[in-house]
């Protein structure tokens, strides 16, 4: 099993629409796949399943939470995309828990990591959508992944956001996830055409801490509308989402040689 997160402090950069396309991706593949949607705005959780769950439905929150007994089994869900499942947000109740998780004592940093090491080897691959912050819950999703993705966007603030992600990274490795890598870097809504995204991209590629995947994904509202309907680019049924879907399929591709050797 490997597992990873998909991660940067900066929201809007495109971290649910890479994690629900490279599980689209691994499903065309027949791979066993676990989403955990570890971001309190629940974006995967209602792309992947249509909707918000219900108010009295466990989801990650309770799993998290030191005054529940959930287990990362008893609330996954299985989604539209057959061997495809999610373990749903929980959304306000999954922010409340990252101000828990403050005060709890040692080990809170483990939490998402033993509640995936108890799920097994039922899965191939696991994807992380981690939230667009630095707290607690991010920790526990750095902690928890065997490779990180950054997802980014092409500009100051992001290569600003890459570098403060960096120094967490570090301390992660120091403290509670050793192993911990990157394995690249994936640049959403690329114009690049434009002399601005030119020279940010060549900034990223410059300071990259890990390789840029190539071809970047371009500039395109139907790639979002997709997302809210909630159909793979495969379904989409044009030949621009199609290549879209292949360049998702490369990045699948290279997510997994960079976790070669790694098992749970």
């Amino acid at each position: 099993m490997l597992v990873a997160g998909m991660c940067n402090q900066k929201g809007g950069v495109g971290k649910t629409t890479t994690t629900v396309n490279l599980a689209r991706a691994a499903y065309l593949r027949g791979m066993r796949t676990l989403i955990v949607d570890l971001d309190a705005q629940a974006n995967t959780t209602t792309t992947v399943l249509g909707t918000a769950p219900a108010p009295d439905v466990e989801t990650l929150a309770d799993v998290l939470s030191a005054r529940s007994d959930a287990t990362a089994k008893d609330v996954i869900v299985s989604t539209g995309w057959v061997g495809v499942d999610v373990v749903p947000s929980g959304g306000d109740a999954l922010a409340d828990v990252g101000g828990e998780l403050v005060g709890m004592g040692p080990g809170r940093e483990h939490r998402l990591r033993e509640a995936l090491d108890e799920v097994g080897a039922g899965y191939e691959l696991v994807l992380i959508d981690c939230p667009p912050s630095l707290d607690l819950l991010t920790i526990n999703g750095l902690t928890a992944a065997d490779r990180l993705v950054i997802v980014t966007a092409a500009s100051q603030f992001s290569l600003d956001g890459i570098a403060r992600l960096l120094a967490t990274i570090e301390q992660v490795r120091r403290y509670s996830n050793s192993g911990l890598a990157v394995a690249g870097i994936i640049a959403n809504a690329v114009e690049s055409q434009t002399r601005r995204q030119k020279h940010w991209l060549a900034e990223l590629k410059a300071a990259a801490p890990a390789p840029l995947w190539e071809p970047t994904i371009p500039k395109a509202t139907w790639i979002g509308e997709a997302l809210e309907a909630g159909v793979g680019l495969d379904e989409w049924g044009t030949p621009s989402a199609t290549v879209i879907g292949e360049i998702y399929d490369g990045y699948l591709s290279r997510l997994l040689s960079a976790g070669e050797g790694v098992r749970r």
